[in-house]
């Protein structure tokens, strides 16, 4: 194994922009969107909308921050300069452990709708062989793994579109469905219960659930160290993803509700699927299931990427055993890969014994708050870089700047902290707290005593 400094720079813009993409739109979209909706009913465009706007502003902070500190350590490094080291270890770890579990469910996804295809081979085994697949892939080059997201990113996108089309033919009466011309209006928007079947307060009580979905778009910003012309690409890549979230999730979540009755929603199955078979496009089935199989590899991989640069970025700012900081020569974090793969494969094995069905609801949960504590830490971090940046004197000309500062990293922070707080109260999905916090709580409390020990040693040694 060669020994390099520095990760390969071979990522370009169109590649950052679908990595993002890529790792956001994933089968919990396809799948869960309909579970979402039972919920909370129409209310809940609401939810999607005021997860847009996290997004936005969660990317506007973290573009500022990578524009201005490139780094392969991303949110971490930032989280370890301007919060402090402590912090930035336990949001660390908590990321890569998310990833860690919410990968082998995408797995597990992947292999359901196969064995729905072929009933023959075990939904098991195919999930091992997606988890192969992956494993393949982001031991490769990283221009390897540019490309693949790059063309799933794609499927997954067209497919969007391609709903959102038939839907508004659908809505505005331009389709006939068994000859006639179905005349739906508000009736589903604001029939059965009204635009709050449920009340308000699950508009905010889901935004957790609901950030799962907009989680992975800060992956372009881990993928920053390895892409050329950072300072083109990240802003550009940053605002354009912000606003394609909003577009890919806010329009078909409304379409659907404006088609389909929320009270009819399915969780295990593609609720996009039961709208477009009820007006007669029963083909739409065989199209979505390939999309959805095409989600679920593409989220796994992308979020094996993550995972894998915030293992070497922890390691980089001595969080981690330093050999996992080690390049080959490839330019690729070899150890960082082969121990996060063993872990993963470990969970895809474990898999085997529980239901899926349960395990991927309560995963999604999970994700969701370590997810907003790494948002959390953005937003705080880019707070206290532009303070930082004041008291210092230091000028940010020419390069990009977070607009209506402070107010985006503020409302950024505590619309999120009131998202994790109303978690607690959700009976349904506290169990994430059981794991969040923890996962959160015990990295930090293991690297305090780690410097803590280390600098009572080097006392003890001056001192002889």
């Amino acid at each position: 194994m060669t020994e390099v400094k520095t990760l390969r720079k071979d990522l370009k813009l169109r590649h950052l922009e679908l990595i993002s993409l890529g790792g956001i739109i994933g089968s919990a979209f396809f799948l869960g969107t309909g579970y979402i909706i039972a919920q909370g009913g129409p209310a809940v465009l609401i939810s999607y909308a005021l997860g847009g706007l996290i997004v936005f502003l969660v990317m506007l902070c973290l573009c500022e921050l990578t524009v201005a500190m490139p780094s392969s350590s991303s949110f971490i490094q930032y989280a370890s300069d301007y919060i402090s080291p402590t912090w930035a270890c336990g949001t660390g770890w908590s990321y890569w452990l998310n990833w860690i579990a919410y990968i082998p469910a995408e797995c597990t996804a992947a292999g359901i709708i196969m064995h729905y295809i072929i009933p023959s081979v075990p939904a098991f085994t195919w999930a091992m062989l997606f988890g192969l697949m992956i494993t393949v892939i982001n031991l490769s080059k990283v221009r390897i793994f540019g490309e693949m997201e790059f063309w799933l990113s794609i499927v997954k996108i067209v497919a969007i579109v391609m709903f959102s089309v038939l839907a508004i033919f659908i809505f505005f009466g331009l389709y006939k469905s068994g000859g006639k011309m179905p005349t739906i209006g508000t009736e589903y928007l604001l029939g059965d219960g009204g635009f709050f079947p449920h009340g308000k307060l699950v508009v905010i009580s889901l935004m957790v659930m609901l950030l799962v979905n907009f989680q992975g778009s800060e992956i372009v910003c881990l993928a920053a160290a390895e892409s050329t012309d950072t300072d083109v690409a990240i802003p550009r890549a940053s605002r354009n993803i912000a606003i394609r979230i909003v577009l890919l999730y806010l329009v078909p979540v409304l379409l659907l509700v404006l088609i389909f009755p929320w009270n009819k929603m399915e969780s295990d199955t593609s609720v996009f699927v039961l709208a477009l078979q009820q007006y007669g496009f029963h083909w739409v089935a065989g199209v979505f299931t390939f999309v959805i199989l095409t989600a679920a590899f593409s989220c796994a991989n992308s979020g094996m990427y993550a995972t894998v640069r915030a293992l070497y970025g922890l390691s980089n700012q001595k969080m981690a055993p330093k050999i996992f900081s080690r390049l080959n020569r490839h330019q690729v974090p070899m150890p960082a890969a082969i121990f996060t793969l063993i872990c993963i494969w470990i969970f895809l094995i474990l898999s085997y014994f529980f239901s899926s069905t349960t395990a991927f609801s309560y995963l999604l949960s999970i994700s969701g708050f370590t997810g907003a504590v790494c948002w959390i830490s953005i937003c705080w971090s880019q707070y206290n870089f532009r303070k930082h940046c004041k008291k210092h004197k230091i000028e940010l000309k020419g390069k990009f700047r977070t607009p209506f500062y402070p107010l985006v990293p503020l409302l950024g922070i505590w619309l999120q902290v009131a998202c994790l707080v109303l978690l607690f109260f959700n009976e349904e999905l506290r169990p994430a707290f059981y794991f969040g916090v923890p996962a959160v709580l015990l990295p930090m409390a293991i690297y305090w005593l780690y410097k803590k020990y280390s600098k009572a040693s080097n006392h003890i040694e001056q001192s002889l």
